[in-house]
């Protein structure tokens, strides 16, 4: 089946089951907090490591105890589908066992 952009409608339903994320434009974001740097930078690679299993990617940055991400898909025109919303949901279940807040 291909993906397809979600509507604003949809877009906000599905945000209302992860807080913290927002569609900041055409993509979806979060930024998380950690107790270390070295927390940040393992729930990188952890991030890394399901985005590869999903093959979608988003931009991911690691910062001083923080880590960001922002994604949208790009075999559509870079609109938020049902794609970045499940790498959003792998992201908040991975996030509390590296402490992220």
């Amino acid at each position: 089946m291909p993906v397809e952009p979600l509507s604003r409608t949809e877009i906000e339903d599905r945000l209302a089951e992860l807080p913290g994320w927002a569609a900041d434009g055409d993509r979806l974001t979060r930024s998380y907090r950690l107790g270390s740097h070295f927390a940040a930078a393992a729930m990188v690679v952890h991030v890394a490591q399901v985005q590869e299993e999903l093959d979608h990617h988003s931009d991911l940055t690691l910062g001083y105890h923080t880590v960001s991400l922002s994604v949208n898909t790009h075999s559509v025109g870079g609109k938020i589908t049902e794609l970045d919303f499940a790498l959003a949901r792998r992201v908040e279940a991975l996030a509390p066992g590296h402490g992220a807040k």
